[in-house]
């Protein structure tokens, strides 16, 4: 009877998970949508984002997981949001993608399974990689706000600054 009660619980924790994220998938824009749910791109120099200058967290935008940090980010010229590392690798997926007839590599969320962008090597740092990332993907969390949100785990990210 106790294996039971432990399954019946693990999925109706699923089924809640489940719900939370379409929920969240029904909440977004259309670009917000594209991007994240059809592999979409936006349009370069023009998102909310490659600009982007303030400290803070760039979180999934359906999952809420911290992906990037802004001490990371920097100007590829590419007009998206690029990164030269990521938070925690454990929680982003990677695979090969032939969409444009050549080979690159995608960069998913692993918790939403959301489309985020494409990784190159083509980065600074003695990693040599940049997270090309569309904005339409993440949800930005200003350092001011990283405890009230929740994300006070972080805040030793921007020690290093």
């Amino acid at each position: 009877m106790k294996y039971c009660f432990y399954i019946l619980a693990l999925n109706l924790t699923l089924v809640q998970g489940d719900s939370v994220k379409e929920d969240k998938i029904k909440n977004l824009t259309k670009i917000q949508f594209d991007v994240t749910q059809n592999c979409g791109t936006e349009t370069p120099f023009d998102n909310e984002f490659w600009n982007h200058k303030e400290d803070g967290l760039y979180v999934d935008i359906i999952s809420g997981v911290p992906l990037f940090c802004s001490i990371h980010k920097y100007d590829s010229g590419s007009g998206w949001p690029s990164f030269y590392e990521l938070i925690n690798k454990d929680d982003f997926t990677f695979k090969e993608d032939y969409n444009l007839g050549y080979k690159r590599i995608e960069v998913r969320s692993k918790k939403a399974n959301s489309h985020l962008g494409h990784v190159f090597d083509d980065g600074p740092g003695p990693k040599g990689l940049r997270y090309c990332i569309n904005s339409a993907s993440l949800k930005f969390i200003p350092l001011k706000d990283l405890k009230s949100k929740g994300y006070e785990d972080y805040l030793y990210l921007f020690e290093k600054k």
